[in-house]
């Protein structure tokens, strides 16, 4: 039996390869293993690997997801912000040739220099930035043709939610991707355990359907829009855009069928989109 074998993982295999390596986890960086074997092999269902497909991790900590991506025959690009974990990764994976290790903070690296076309993320992610990698990814070229991410499931849900339920975060996912809730994974399941329990989200990038400024354009208006997010759209607007009167407003919402008292929060990606089109240019 190898260390963190899948067959044999467990908060209590993981807390003593930790403690026996000296890698005590960092709360500052977010850092919960995932030990749970079950939970690791259906993130490697759900991921769909392919032999010689380019995967980006990020956050491979001890490398328990990294391996299994290996052993599906992917080519990994791992990128550890930790110094100590990143020596770790260079001693464990020595003979791997199929694992690019980078050290250093992926929110601060360009996706070009990590990643080329067609590639998928595939990462238990460090809960306090899945936002800013998300932007990262899907803002950028080359965007990942699909991610699948280990996150909070509080915000698992709020990027996955319909109409009614959205926020400016799952308006700016879900205009970039396909998303799915695709499982809840409990607190236990990680070493050592979060507070809150997580989820896989998965996500299907589409065609940009907009060109850069047009892109700008809407994001400006959803950012006005969830300023205040519980109040009628018709007067957030107004308010939140300088120099867009409300006559003008009224007239967009008109035209693109959205009645003036709804909330920011019910309004659909395509919604999003039509306003945006109403509105051109905002001022």
């Amino acid at each position: 039996m190898t260390e963190l074998d899948p067959a044999h993982l467990g908060p209590e295999a993981v807390e003593r390869y930790l403690r026996r390596h000296e890698l005590a986890a960092r709360k500052s960086l977010s850092q919960n293993h995932l030990a749970d074997g079950l939970v690791l092999e259906r993130i490697i269902e759900v991921a769909g690997v392919r032999p010689g497909e380019r995967v980006v991790e990020v956050g491979p900590g001890v490398g328990i997801l990294t391996a299994q991506l290996l052993a599906a025959g992917a080519d990994v690009t791992a990128v550890e912000l930790d110094a100590r974990l990143a020596e770790h990764l260079r001693t464990r994976f020595a003979d791997e040739p199929r694992l690019t290790l980078l050290e250093g903070d992926f929110l601060d690296t360009d996706v070009a220099d990590v990643a080329a076309a067609p590639w998928a993320l595939v990462a238990n992610v460090p809960y306090h930035i899945t936002s800013p990698i998300l932007h990262h990814v899907l803002g950028t070229e080359p965007r990942p043709g699909r991610f699948v991410m280990m996150v909070q499931k509080e915000v698992a849900e709020r990027i996955a939610a319909p109409a009614g339920g959205m926020s400016y975060l799952s308006v700016y996912v879900q205009y970039h991707a396909d998303v799915e809730l695709v499982f809840s994974v409990p607190a236990v399941a990680f070493e050592p355990a979060p507070e809150v329990d997580s989820a896989i989200l998965v996500g299907v990038t589409r065609e940009r359907r907009l060109d850069a400024e047009r892109e700008d354009e809407l994001w400006r208006l959803v950012q006005a829009g969830f300023r205040e997010r519980r109040k009628m759209i018709h007067n957030v607007l107004a308010r939140q855009l300088p120099g867009l009167d409300r006559a003008r407003v009224e007239a967009a919402l008109e035209a693109c069928a959205i009645t003036p008292d709804r909330r920011p929060q019910t309004l659909s990606v395509d919604e999003w989109l039509a306003l945006r089109a109403a509105l051109t240019p905002l001022p």
